[in-house]
């Protein structure tokens, strides 16, 4: 049944006629506890709120099927708009981005002219970009534009997923770049082909990445919700004598935000994904479709302390 329900929200995710239908009726369904307006001015509010509540941040502008040139432009100068209003607003912030939004399924070159532009605007403003993963398809594509950008700018990190087969490979073909990273379960529907197919061997999937990656001594964003993956890492840390400042966790927007606080109230980093945009509903449908019974879980989230 939880496998039934994860197919169906990921079958609705790539819907473009109901993405289409989404943006015209807006944050409806639950999805405005989860996103934080359609406007660059709501995220700002967001972001200043949780700042305030020593919780730092990292925003995306969200956006699905880009196909056009035109199109990847225009979700460029959001990014570039976004990096700017953080730095006027002395905002506590990074940002997000994915790079099918930036031209990725168009062209190599739209992409890296795309990315240059952002990350010289990121690095005069001292602003953290993350480049999200997607689905399996485009994954090598990704890491292999995260290393050439990685050469030339330090403010960039990207992250893996440990449901793929391929990520403890990944992980140690990219520690000659020491990179910034954020590990994360994942979120798209995979073949068992590419990914564990089985929750318990993600989880350990998971664990073995964290441990790798903070033993080579470089940045992890543990992004979860799972209790026992955030103790997993608090007792690795004792354990190997892992500075707080080499790791972080990281949280969605709206989602068990009182262990937000406790996580930064125990002296922890504590990072929230803040979405934001019209361009919402697949990212509404993935989180729901995440494992485990997500519907249940995005609920219990709502409520759970």
């Amino acid at each position: 049944m939880e496998q039934t329900m994860r197919n169906f929200f990921l079958f609705l995710s790539q819907n473009k006629m109901l993405t289409k239908l989404a943006k015209h009726y807006g944050l409806r369904f639950g999805a405005a506890r989860f996103v934080a307006g359609e406007t660059i001015d709501g995220a700002v509010d967001v972001v200043r709120e949780l700042n305030d509540q020593g919780l730092d941040v990292t925003i995306d502008h969200l956006g699905e099927f880009v196909t056009t040139e035109e199109e990847a432009g225009y979700m460029t100068e959001h990014c570039i708009q976004a990096i700017r209003r953080i730095h006027q607003e002395k905002l506590s912030s990074q940002l997000s981005l994915k790079l099918t939004s930036m031209g990725l399924d168009i062209s190599t070159e739209l992409v890296m002219k795309n990315m240059e532009y952002i990350l010289k605007e990121a690095k005069q403003y001292n602003v953290f970009i993350t480049i999200d993963m997607e689905d399996y398809h485009r994954c090598g594509k990704t890491i292999n534009i995260f290393k050439e950008l990685k050469k030339r700018y330090d403010n960039v990190g990207t992250v893996l997923q440990a449901y793929l087969y391929r990520t403890e490979q990944d992980i140690k073909t990219l520690s000659g770049y020491a990179p910034n990273l954020r590990l994360v379960k994942g979120a798209y529907k995979e073949s068992a082909a590419v990914a564990f197919p089985d929750k318990i061997d993600v989880d350990d999937s998971f664990k073995n990445l964290i441990k790798l990656h903070l033993l080579n001594g470089h940045y992890t964003a543990i992004a979860t919700h799972d209790d026992q993956i955030i103790e997993y890492t608090k007792k690795l840390a004792v354990i190997h004598d892992i500075p707080r400042d080499q790791f972080e966790f990281q949280m969605l927007f709206g989602i068990r935000p009182e262990r937000q606080k406790q996580l930064r109230k125990e002296g922890y980093t504590m990072r929230v994904y803040v979405p934001y945009g019209k361009d919402w509903y697949g990212y509404f449908m993935r989180r729901l479709a995440e494992r485990p019974a997500n519907v249940a879980f995005i609920l219990k989230g709502i409520v759970k302390k």
